[in-house]
């Protein structure tokens, strides 16, 4: 199935439904698609057609959202890039995509070889030309970009029937109704926030409500303002809600549940949400590369504290050994998912694609136990990935640019724990014998990463030691720092 079933294409079957707001515009179902339309005109002016790849880097707004359907509607596809990333990285995703129009708030920025279009000179009116929408369910929607042990960010493809097939499954997860209103505050650059938040509404013709950043307080009185009738968020975010000062008390009595995902979160925040807000709060599990969440404790049903919940429907998630064989239930092994939700593979990844599906499962990394209701316990991660706030960091990445400081010999990247964002990125070096001045300079290492790297993935900080700690193999001891880290916390 693509995606030309949905609503943007039919506006005549809402007319004027209200359907997406943010802090500068609303637009209504039949306002949206023609809006869609404008763009679409636009981008195809500027040579994209069926196949080619926009970029849109955009904090949340209402354009960001009009880039990606008018893409679809050309047959293109988009690659949301994070608006914060330097230009380094922003330049490796639009070359290594291959996209030839890239839609920024600086219409003079230089971005790789494609065309720049700002977003203030994004059209408002179409004349008309387009031809009817026919995309396939095999046509690329998306690439999402994820890092990975290589250290440069890969692409995620993702067709439209990958799309559908998860906006489908979470749907009927969560019982969508065309009375929903969701309250994005999600970055759009993540799968999470595109499926779960926006899609999934537009889908059944519900409403969509879209918050720039996360303030605690501003995001209880956009709540009281809105009424939204769910939203979805990382544990970071309801940590900071239930730390709001007792005199606070919002109405959220429109809320009809909230989704915690991303990161991993103890039981206890379930609870604290839960005791103050009222509203239940279900944890659900996935990755980008099975287009956003594969597991979610119901929304009306037995939620399992402690577990991230069974399988969305149309979803197979199992637990494999090394040996490739699926493990009884109760033991631990690798988490694998099956459906139409996983991933076409990576974009020009030939090797990293068949070692996540070779087999026809999509190999997870992370370690998990599923108990006889079939519900997912995640224990361990088997890569070396840090989540702080939700945001998914890979060492391999921070360790490349510290290592391009010539006085570096060693660098090893973990997360440590931090009672806010669940983890955060600290780095180890050695110095190298043949060091200019024989010793690290730690702000010279700090301001290398500020340049090429985005603000959270810089360390908080640096520690030199005379040599970083080896297991028996000659490989740096990453566990052994994750300990030392854990104890002095």
């Amino acid at each position: 199935m693509s995606l030309d079933h949905l609503p943007w294409h039919r506006p005549s079957s809402y007319d004027d439904r209200p359907c997406v707001r943010d802090d500068r515009t609303e637009l209504t179902y039949a306002q949206l698609a023609a809006r869609v339309d404008a763009v679409a005109e636009q981008l195809a002016g500027l040579g994209v057609g069926h196949g080619d790849v926009v970029a849109v880097m955009l904090p949340n707004r209402v354009e960001l959202l009009l880039t990606i359907l008018a893409a679809w509607r050309l047959g293109a596809a988009a690659t949301p890039i994070n608006p914060t990333f330097t230009a380094t990285e922003a330049d490796h995703q639009i070359g290594d995509s291959g996209a030839v129009v890239v839609v920024t708030t600086d219409p003079a920025a230089v971005l790789g070889d494609a065309v720049v279009l700002g977003v203030e000179d994004l059209a408002t009116s179409s004349a008309g030309t387009l031809p009817t929408p026919a995309t396939a369910p095999e046509d690329l929607a998306l690439l999402v970009y994820t890092s990975g042990s290589t250290g440069r960010p890969k692409g995620v493809m993702l067709d439209h029937g990958n799309v559908s097939a998860m906006i489908e499954s979470m749907g009927e997860a969560i019982a969508i109704r065309p009375d929903d209103h969701c309250l994005l505050v999600l970055p759009l650059f993540h799968v999470n926030a595109i499926c779960v938040s926006w899609l999934t509404p537009m889908s059944v013709g519900g409403q969509l409500s879209v918050l720039q950043r996360f303030h605690p307080v501003e995001f209880v009185q956009a709540i009281e303002r809105l009424r939204p009738t769910y939203f979805s968020a990382v544990p970071t975010i309801y940590s900071h809600l239930v730390a709001l000062p007792a005199e606070v008390q919002p109405d959220v009595s429109s809320v009809r549940f909230a989704v915690c995902g991303a990161a991993p979160a103890p039981p206890e925040l379930f609870a604290a949400v839960e005791k103050r807000f009222g509203f239940p709060l279900v944890e659900g599990y996935g990755l980008s590369e099975g287009t956003c969440a594969s597991t979610c404790n119901p929304v009306e049903g037995v939620r399992k504290p402690g577990t991230v919940g069974p399988a969305l429907p149309g979803q197979l998630v199992a637990i494999m050994a090394p040996d490739g064989s699926v493990v009884p239930t109760g033991e631990r092994g690798e988490v694998v998912i099956k459906g139409a939700n996983v991933m076409r593979g990576y974009l020009n990844r030939p090797e990293a694609t068949a070692e996540t599906l070779g087999d026809g499962w999509l190999h997870t990394g992370d370690v998990g136990i599923l108990d006889e209701d079939g519900y997912l316990r995640i224990v361990d991660r088997i890569k070396d990935m840090i989540i702080r706030g939700g945001e998914n960091i890979y060492p391999k990445e921070i360790e490349n640019v510290l290592h391009g400081d010539p006085s570096v010999l060693e660098a090893a990247v973990v997360g440590a724990p931090d009672p806010v964002y669940g983890e955060v990125v600290v780095a180890f070096v050695s110095s190298a014998p043949d060091s200019p001045d024989g010793a690290v300079d730690v702000d010279d290492l700090l301001a290398r990463c500020r340049a090429e790297l985005a603000k959270v993935k810089v360390p908080v900080a640096i520690h030199v030691l005379d040599a970083l700690p080896k297991n028996p193999v000659g490989k740096i001891d990453k566990p052994a720092l994750r300990a030392q880290l854990a104890k002095e916390s």
